[in-house]
């Protein structure tokens, strides 16, 4: 059995509660948001306003553009308002975005930094609710001070679950390692999932509990219309030179190429077509939306524990698909 999630992509605040109300009335396990257009954090304070039931999280937030104090703060408050609910995922971004578009330093070691700041928010939440003094020392963060005017307190529900996300072995090694659940990138086949993912999430682990939570999200083509859409998003995706080990994987790793050196010269319009029925149908899964479950399931059943389609959710259009779907999951 898997849980279908809903993505609420670049929603202004004014429809996230309709919108969220929406989504928990159809039956999605959880709603995602993303730090794109918008914060992926305030409209989570409307949509855990307006549901009960329905899970919470960012997919991700990008984690490097904050400290670990204002992440310990943001979910802290954000699962107390939700009784609960509340997921912390948790990105990297790539260097140009970091250091171009956030204005911040990209680390010597990506992984490191991440590690760092995971631990360092789980000391911090365990100072809040325990009350015991704050002292975390690491090679990135040094925190130590934490006086009572500061401290929101404890709360009811304080296990926040901290999901990582990722297109590489060393992310998802992390994830194992610290983590309880790991986002994987739409940019993904089954078999990467199979054959890289997954065992590298039980490494991290490394026999100390079970993998952590997959959720993938997935490429989803229901009309003839949106086939020429999803190609331009994986050719986008796969001219990311590091992302290249899933095209590799494959014997794909000259396409990426070709797409790397399309994009540096802004020839945009020509990568799609790099992107043929094979490559297609390795990243996408297409068949009406009322017919996607039974595919979804034969695809990912044993390789992923919850399921976000990359395609955008209007309340009141194709809920009886929507419906099914999460029925036939």
């Amino acid at each position: 059995m898997m849980l279908l999630d809903v993505a609420l992509m670049a929603v202004p605040l004014t429809q996230m509660p309709s919108l969220a109300q929406a989504a928990e009335q159809v039956g999605f396990a959880a709603a995602w948001t993303s730090e794109t257009q918008h914060d992926p954090f305030l409209p989570l304070a409307l949509a855990a306003e307006h549901t009960r039931r329905l899970q919470l999280g960012t997919a991700v937030a990008i984690a490097f553009a904050r400290s670990p104090l204002s992440l310990a703060q943001l979910a802290w408050d954000l699962a107390a308002q939700s009784d609960g609910r509340f997921i912390l995922g948790l990105g990297t971004q790539v260097r140009a975005h970091i250091e171009r578009r956030f204005g911040m330093p990209w680390p010597d070691s990506p992984v490191a930094q991440l590690r760092e700041q995971v631990l360092a928010i789980r000391a911090i939440w365990h100072a809040w609710q325990t009350g015991q003094r704050l002292n975390f020392r690491g090679e990135r963060y040094k925190l130590t001070l934490m006086t009572p005017f500061f401290n929101p307190g404890p709360i009811a529900q304080p296990q926040i679950p901290i999901y990582l996300s990722g297109v590489n072995t060393g992310l998802a090694q992390l994830a194992g390692e610290v983590a309880d659940g790991f986002h994987a990138h739409p940019f993904h086949t089954p078999a990467y999932l199979r054959d890289v993912i997954r065992p590298a999430l039980v490494e991290g682990r490394a026999g100390s509990g079970p993998a952590p939570v997959l959720s993938a999200t997935v490429f989803a083509i229901t009309a003839e219309a949106e086939r020429a859409t999803v190609r331009e998003q994986i050719a986008f995706y796969a001219s990311t030179p590091s992302y290249r080990a899933v095209l590799a994987h494959h014997g794909w790793a000259e396409i990426g190429e070709q797409l790397s050196a399309l994009a540096a010269r802004g020839r945009w319009a020509e990568m799609p077509a790099l992107i043929d029925d094979t490559l297609l149908a390795a990243f996408a899964v297409e068949a009406p939306l009322v017919a996607l479950g039974p595919l979804l399931r034969a695809r990912y059943a044993g390789l992923a524990d919850r399921l976000t389609l990359y395609k955008p959710y209007q309340p009141g259009v194709d809920d009886v698909g929507w419906n099914r779907i999460i029925a036939d999951c």
